[in-house]
């Protein structure tokens, strides 16, 4: 509907601007529909084909949207540069003012009631289409003004720099999208993450959790799996190997507001180990306890056991 209106304000008008916000809008519904499909697969369970569950087609959600904006805000910017060859004349701008005004305030609501549900439910599908109708209701909030101005002055130039603008920041909101997408499907580092990981960890930490290293963090929709090595004392038998790695899931899931997965590989601790391993007492320490090593984003993520020395290059 909100649609259908912007392209009756281009009719009555011929504002090329108008016509960038409708050709946008039809990219939200477009989208809309795509991400609806896509929120009720991601929802879907793990099987026997999807292990990890069916959560990373919100990245391809998201890349399909992001595409779609990058190729109609280039088709803004063509339109806008045919006008200034064969410049155009606007018509009842008065009621193109008001039903994009009207469309302006109806998307401004549903964008934030879209990110704020999709903050709440870890879904960048329905958190990417509420950025999306955000930037279209200021992009239809500055368009009033702009067809405000021409109203009272006559620039009919102004309607083409103004779609010229619409179309950039269009462009650039499809860029972050596609972005976004590429980043989870590569599996990119989520700093935010890593960090909140990291924190709970040490604010947790054992004296027999000798040392954390190569932890990973993957983003599968509203699911995180984390993968990573704990350094135990080798006299550990499997029943306290498994208590310990227990109590690791526990102390993250019941501090993260969104569900995580561990597979967490145990490494028996080594001679090079005792000089920051703060088990006391041990029966097998060969080298005294210097300092503890604090656990960071960066040593974390290194795929060997922590060493006093790097920790102190530092």
């Amino acid at each position: 509907m909100l649609t259908f209106s912007k392209f009756v304000a281009w009719y009555y008008t011929h504002s090329l601007s108008i016509f960038s916000d409708a050709l946008e809008s039809i990219i939200n519904v477009i989208a809309g529909a795509f991400a609806l499909y896509s929120v009720i697969l991601a929802a879907r369970p793990k099987d026997s084909n999807h292990p990890y569950g069916h959560g990373k087609v919100e990245f391809f959600s998201i890349g399909f949207e992001g595409g779609m904006v990058l190729i109609a805000g280039i088709l803004i910017w063509y339109k806008a540069i045919e006008f200034f060859i064969n410049p155009g004349h606007l018509e009842s701008l008065d009621s193109g003012v008001i039903i994009i005004a009207i469309t302006a305030v109806v998307n401004g609501v549903l964008g934030k009631l879209l990110e704020r549900k999709g903050k709440e439910e870890r879904s960048i599908t329905m958190e990417g289409n509420g950025n999306h109708l955000m930037t279209d209701a200021w992009s239809s909030a500055a368009l009033v003004v702009a067809l405000l101005v021409i109203h009272f002055t006559d620039w009919f130039w102004l309607d083409a720099v103004v779609s010229m603008v619409m179309g950039t920041l269009i462009v650039w909101n499809g860029v972050k999208m596609v972005r976004r997408s590429i980043s989870g499907l590569m599996d990119e580092t989520d700093q935010e993450m890593l960090t909140k990981v990291v924190d709970i960890l040490s604010d947790n930490r054992k004296m027999q959790w000798i040392d954390v290293h190569n932890l990973r963090i993957q983003n599968y929709g509203s699911d995180y799996h984390i993968d990573c090595h704990i350094t135990l004392p080798y006299y550990y038998d499997l029943n306290q190997v498994h208590d310990e790695m227990k109590d690791v899931d526990t102390i993250i899931n019941s501090s993260l507001d969104a569900p995580v997965e561990f597979f967490i590989h145990t490494d028996p601790c080594i001679p090079e180990c005792c000089h920051y391993c703060s088990v006391a007492p041990c029966p097998v320490r060969s080298t005294a306890f210097q300092q503890l090593i604090p656990w960071t984003p960066e040593n974390v993520q290194m795929n060997q056991k922590h060493a006093l020395q790097q920790s102190l290059n530092r």
